[in-house]
């Protein structure tokens, strides 16, 4: 039986991004809170699942063409609610923990949220295999994942957290942050999927590969930015 493979493939990809990520903050977070916000990016796959399931079938009734149907349902009725359900988590459980003590960490959280995520979607699609999947398939699949998905998702989320952070300094215009951040994320998001799932030929990969490389550069001089702020106010 593969069930326990499963768990372990399935928490791989996010434990590595978490390892690299977790390398860029100067002060390290506590490893208690560290794993208080990835479980609950893990517990929040399940409203998700369960409003995707409901915006399916209410998309599906609206007086468009199958073309936009599918369109509203990817961008809307999964990248907008996965997007927001992994901020509500960072909103609900750190805005007022004392462990955020800087804009920069609203990112890393953001990031550790989606990573959560990502981990039980991981498990989710490996338990989809069946119980005895050869190991290669497994392998296969988290490689992929890892590269792909739980990437996305640690990406278009530290996207938002940028944008969330950046709001730490300019607090008048927070909904503004708030709003670009999270249609930022969910239109790279949205457009991911889209590739990965609908169009076939070069595109299907060429596209989503130029969109992580494009949020990882982003991510990356985001937090070098802040930082930077962070050191100039200090």
């Amino acid at each position: 039986m593969n069930y326990p493979l499963f768990l372990f493939f399935g928490l791989v990809p996010s434990i590595i991004w978490l390892a690299f990520y977790l390398r860029k903050d100067s002060h390290p977070e506590p490893n208690s809170v560290i794993r208080k916000v990835f479980l609950w990016g893990m517990l929040a796959t399940l409203p998700a699942i369960a409003l995707e399931l409901v915006l399916r079938s209410f998309f599906a009734f609206l007086p468009f063409s199958q073309e936009v149907t599918l369109i509203l349902y990817i961008f809307l009725g999964v990248a907008l609610i996965e997007e927001l359900l992994k901020f509500l988590v960072v909103r609900v459980i750190m805005y007022s923990n004392k462990a955020l003590d800087e804009p920069v960490d609203v990112m890393l959280y953001m990031i550790i949220a989606a990573l959560g995520f990502a981990a039980f979607e991981n498990i989710l699609l490996l338990f989809g295999l069946g119980a005895t999947s050869p190991v290669s398939n497994i392998v296969a699949l988290t490689l992929v994942r890892l590269v792909g998905a739980t990437f996305l998702h640690a990406l278009a989320s530290g996207t938002l957290g940028y944008f969330l952070a950046r709001s730490f300094f300019d607090a008048k215009r927070k909904y503004v942050y708030l709003a670009v951040g999270l249609f930022v994320s969910t239109l790279l998001h949205g457009l991911f999927n889209f590739y990965i799932l609908e169009v076939e030929g070069v595109a299907k990969l060429l596209i989503p590969a130029i969109i992580l490389v494009g949020l990882a550069i982003f991510v990356s001089l985001g937090f070098q930015q802040l930082k930077r702020i962070i050191k100039l106010r200090s």
